[in-house]
């Protein structure tokens, strides 16, 4: 019986979804939590330099900068509307104001939800992560 108990795989229980999105938000393994997850701006490291799990697995694509183009979008767009109909600032103001802010905070969301999707996946044992931890 304890035989079963030891070479049981690790269910989605042992790997709660989170606290391994705020690992992912913060970059960081989804395991360990303190290896880095990205090598560079948006490269997912092969395994974790820390406690050696397997990265490599992921399958981000797309998604992160769906996510943030929809956050991006979903906090710029009311903005500008309150801004220009509140103090009506020159149109190069406005765009150059918007523009800046978009950009600033398009490059901080991006890593942060490519974190979080692959910790995402992780958690959720999918596309390879199902393997021992």
């Amino acid at each position: 019986m304890s035989a079963d108990l030891d070479t049981a795989k690790p269910t989605e229980a042992d790997r709660a979804t989170g606290p391994a999105l705020l690992k992912g938000w913060r970059r960081k393994c989804p395991n360990c939590g303190t290896g880095p997850l990205l090598r560079g701006y948006l490269k997912v490291r092969e395994s974790c330099p820390v406690c050696r799990e397997e990265l490599h697995h992921h399958r981000a694509d797309d998604g992160p900068a769906y996510l943030t183009i929809l956050i991006v979008g979903h906090l710029m767009a009311p903005l500008l509307l309150i801004v220009f109909e509140t103090w009506r600032p020159e149109p190069l103001v406005l765009f150059t104001v918007f523009a800046v802010g978009c950009i600033g905070l398009s490059l901080y969301l991006l890593p942060r939800l490519k974190g979080m999707i692959v910790a995402f996946q992780w958690s959720r044992q999918m596309h390879g992560f199902g393997g021992t931890a």
